[in-house]
């Protein structure tokens, strides 16, 4: 009787195949195409961060990255939209700002979350019509997060301590001498800034619930009596206080899944029970992580099906030549290199069609990748830059 053949999982399997760079990359384009085709043809955009290199890198959602997000958005078309988010959170601003780059040109948009969409990266996710997600995938609390004497907590957390001083005082008539100055650090415009940005939060995801996601919400499935805007604001406002209840998650890093979100009234599209569009994801999510782990170094990626933006640890800066073209249409591409050494800037043009002539003051990319300083005897390794400058441009460097 011949031995039963051994199945593999995703992980294992992609492992085994030891792709390289570019092969991951082709993959993920490979995957991206497919989510696309089983969502009926729906653009996708990826807005991704490798969540492990927290500390070393900027991580978060941030205002450089809209230009990377836009730029990719650019290339899409069509009124429908997934989304494929993997972030830690970050800058709620400029989630606001990357729906309403999404807002202006879909009318429909799906958020995927293959696995963690924290902080920031659930505000986005409320501003979808659909919300995409397995029992492994993770939103997590919107409590807003503030600086207060060198340390990062909860905005409510923050403001609860204060009121229960307040009622402290209140009760007794007198105040406790250990709470003096812990006082005498906060500021009235502190204590306002606190609820400013907790109530940005619940204000974002209770507005975008009933603009977006509650907009066809015409019935009630238990009664099927009609739902009024009333309706839609009470459930929207009462989804926001509970994200934002710092008393209930306890730390701003937990796990949000699906039965929470469905316990809040939230209808969320299990993916798992599509067994393609499951493996397309899944696979797709594999393939990032095997690229994040790479020796590259890439540390956030926005990408879409045919084209995409990589951001490296190393630090260079990508311009493309001639200025304003999309990176499939550069002919040249300029890196702004600081010396770790004898920190001299130095000025490297890495042509992608022969005859261009360097600008001034501009060293040609070294064949070898490695490229000496010019005013000191410090060696840069510029393989990484060759991956990226090959890898959003399409072509060669020659």
């Amino acid at each position: 009787m011949p031995s039963p053949i051994a199945k593999k999982g995703i992980y294992t399997e992609y492992l085994d195949a030891r792709l390289d760079f570019n092969g991951l990359a082709q993959e993920r384009k490979r995957q991206l195409a497919a989510i696309s085709k089983l969502r009926g043809g729906r653009a996708v955009l990826v807005l991704a961060a490798d969540i492990n290199k927290g500390g070393r890198v900027p991580i978060g959602i941030t205002y450089s990255d809209l230009l990377s997000f836009r730029d990719q958005l650019e290339v899409l078309d069509g009124d429908k939209i997934d989304v494929i988010v993997e972030t830690p959170g970050g800058l709620g601003e400029v989630a606001e700002d990357m729906v309403k780059l999404l807002r202006s040109k879909f009318s429909k948009i799906g958020f995927i979350i293959p696995g963690c969409a924290k902080s920031a990266g659930t505000l986005l996710a409320m501003a979808g019509d659909e919300i995409l997600m397995e029992p492994a995938s993770a939103l997590g609390p919107i409590d807003a997060q503030i600086s207060y004497q060198g340390k990062q907590f909860s905005a409510e957390a923050f403001i609860k301590g204060l009121d229960k001083i307040k009622e402290e005082v209140t009760t007794s008539g007198t105040l406790n001498k250990a709470y003096i100055p812990i006082l005498q650090a906060i500021s009235p415009g502190e204590i306002q800034s606190a609820q400013n940005a907790l109530d940005f939060a619940k204000k974002l995801v209770t507005d975008w619930l009933v603009q977006y996601k509650f907009r066809n919400w015409d019935a009630h499935s238990s009664t099927g009596l009609p739902v009024t805007p009333e309706d839609r604001l009470k459930r929207a406002s009462a989804i926001a206080d509970e994200l934002a209840n710092h008393s209930q998650w306890l730390t701003h890093g937990r796990s949000i899944k699906i039965e929470d979100l469905r316990r809040m009234r939230l209808l969320i599209t299990d993916y798992s029970l599509n067994v393609p569009l499951a493996e397309a994801i899944r696979r797709y999510f594999v393939l990032l992580q095997l690229t994040f782990a790479a020796p590259q170094g890439v540390y956030k990626v926005f990408e879409t099906p045919h084209s995409q933006i990589l951001n490296f640890s190393q630090e260079v800066v990508l311009q493309q030549q001639p200025v304003g073209l999309p990176p499939q249409q550069a002919d040249a591409a300029n890196l702004l290199l600081d010396c770790p050494k004898c920190n001299s800037k130095v000025h490297i043009q890495a042509n992608l069609s022969k005859g261009k002539p360097l600008q001034p003051g501009a060293l040609a990319f070294p064949a070898n990748n490695k490229l000496k300083c010019p005013n000191c005897t410090h060696i840069f390794d510029l393989t990484p830059a060759r991956q990226q400058i090959e890898t959003q441009s399409g072509k060669k460097i020659v």
